[in-house]
């Protein structure tokens, strides 16, 4: 990492601080959702492909219908190509249906049914890049594993004032920022904090500064 990108982390204190934050007002404000409430490694995994670009309350309904018919990564790995089609057509992107068997018999055959508990193996199976893979460590294994999403980005750039390119996600400042964030106690809590505050308070459109308990010291309301 070269100086001039060093020089757009914020301290770790900052990022700590803002850390303490969110996770006071996810106590209160956090959302709620099947795949929340399990700890269960494979069936995060599955919920965490399935909301690729998609909205979460689209994916609530597919997710418990999938859960019914095909309960484990066994009863995944065999799964029929045009019931699980029919099954996640609520989703969109067809392109989706066959990557659910395909990771499914990937977990059967290479881990004995056992989610990878580390990044470079997930990374490795089909349709899980960074951010799956960092969500299903911190969620199911609460490991303090980082995460970005536009929103995530769009959070950061806002509250600290600093620079990103289009792709955001990839910047390694961001992602830098991101590690800072998740180094702390309670990780998981930690990235699901951040999701729902970035998603329902620091809003693409009209984000809802009057209620944020980051206004004081936020670059985009006073910068």
């Amino acid at each position: 990492m070269n100086e001039e990108t060093r020089k757009q982390i914020p301290l770790p204190e900052d990022i700590r601080r803002f850390r303490t934050v969110l996770l006071r007002w996810f106590r209160r404000n956090g959302r709620s959702y099947p795949w929340r409430e399990t700890r269960d490694p494979f069936r995060i995994l599955i919920a965490e492909i399935m909301l690729r670009r998609t909205k979460a309350d689209q994916v609530s309904y597919v997710y418990e219908k999938l859960f019914t018919e095909y309960p484990g990564a066994r009863a995944l790995a065999k799964a029929d190509d045009k019931k699980l089609e029919q099954i996640l057509y609520p989703l969109g992107l067809k392109w989706r249906s066959p990557v659910f068997a395909r990771v499914a018999r990937e977990i059967e055959e290479k881990y004995q049914g056992q989610v990878p508990a580390e990044r470079e193996k997930l990374t490795a199976l089909p349709g899980v890049g960074d951010y799956v893979a960092g969500a299903v460590l911190s969620m199911a294994y609460n490991k303090k594993e980082w995460i970005v999403d536009s929103n995530i980005v769009r959070l950061f750039r806002r509250y600290f004032g600093i620079k990103t390119t289009k792709e955001g996600r990839r910047d390694k400042h961001i992602i830098e920022m991101a590690r800072i964030y998740a180094s702390g106690r309670r990780p998981r809590e930690a990235n699901l904090a951040i999701l729902d505050f970035s998603a329902l308070v620091c809003a693409p459109v009209k984000p809802g500064c009057e209620i944020c308990p980051l206004q004081k010291s936020c670059h985009y309301r006073y910068g």
